[in-house]
């Protein structure tokens, strides 16, 4: 199955600590590119994420962007009643040896280092659900790529077809093409008010037609297009194999122009070359 590198994805998590939310990207690119923005509190899962990434996929840039919001709103506060009551008794001492400094109210006390505990968050328990997070949208991003993929080999078959189309259509233009080039050398000759040898003629069209034979390069095209659809069907990573078979195809429609002897054919081989040109762009997205 062909899977484009070409998806994106958010997945989120939440829990008594906090809340994770995760974004994949992916777009094309020649090599496996990936990008990590983590909180500093969990940095140290960079190598694993990595290392998914790396046995998951072939090609694409990715970038994973991760978010973690700790719990604080609606928990109950934790009094450290031993720092409070150190507190207060040092204020005691203050008033005792300045009778008039003013006294701070409950919320500075509150706000005072140490009065108010919070607890620290499961570091283990947030990097672990960050992990299955991780996991979760891998899996999301490939399918995506997968669904992508499955429009693009659509559309390069469709292109295909049309291929296979001025195939036929050229090797049917050939008696034409032969019986035209006869027909242009004998008026020629008749302007030219000359005379040529039955035998001399029949061996002079023999040349052209040597020289406008495109039956190679017609066979050499179906059996591009064979191998591509087969490539399309094949497991794993065929992006750079799919690549290098526009070149091979846009080789031969580059040498069928050079070949064509009327318009006819010209035709067909600006087609292909269409064609070709957008089967190679849709290919860049493939992986």
């Amino acid at each position: 199955m062909v899977h484009s590198m070409t998806a994106f994805t958010r997945l989120s998590r939440d829990a008594n600590w906090g809340s994770l939310q995760l974004e994949l990207r992916s777009v094309n690119q020649r090599y496996l590119e990936p990008h990590f923005r983590l909180p500093d509190s969990l940095r140290d899962l960079e190598p694993a994420f990595r290392e998914t990434l790396r046995r998951r996929l072939a090609r694409g840039k990715v970038e994973c962007s991760l978010r973690f919001e700790p719990a604080g709103e609606g928990e109950a506060l934790t009094i450290n009643r031993q720092r409070l009551a150190a507190l207060s008794f040092a204020l005691q001492q203050v008033r005792a040896e300045i009778p008039d400094a003013p006294m701070p109210n409950a919320l500075a006390l509150l706000d005072h280092p140490g009065v108010v505990e919070a607890a620290d968050p499961d570091l283990e328990a947030i990097k672990a659900e960050a992990g299955a997070l991780f996991a979760a949208a891998v899996d999301d991003l490939i399918e995506g790529r997968a669904r992508e993929g499955a429009k693009l080999a659509e559309l390069i078959r469709d292109r295909l077809a049309g291929i296979r189309q001025q195939v036929t259509t050229v090797r049917g233009l050939l008696p034409a093409i032969l019986e035209r080039q006869r027909h242009q050398l004998q008026e020629r000759l008749a302007a030219l008010q000359a005379e040529l040898d039955p035998q001399r003629l029949e061996a002079e069209i023999a040349l052209l037609a040597q020289k406008a034979d495109v039956d190679e390069e017609l066979d050499r095209l179906e059996t591009h297009v064979a191998e591509v659809e087969r490539q399309l069907t094949q497991k794993g990573p065929v992006g750079r194999r799919l690549d290098f078979l526009m070149q091979e195809l846009n080789r031969e429609a580059n040498t069928l122009s050079s070949k064509s002897v009327v318009a006819e054919s010209t035709r067909c081989a600006v087609e292909l070359k269409v064609l070709i040109e957008q089967m190679r762009e849709q290919i860049q997205n493939i992986e």
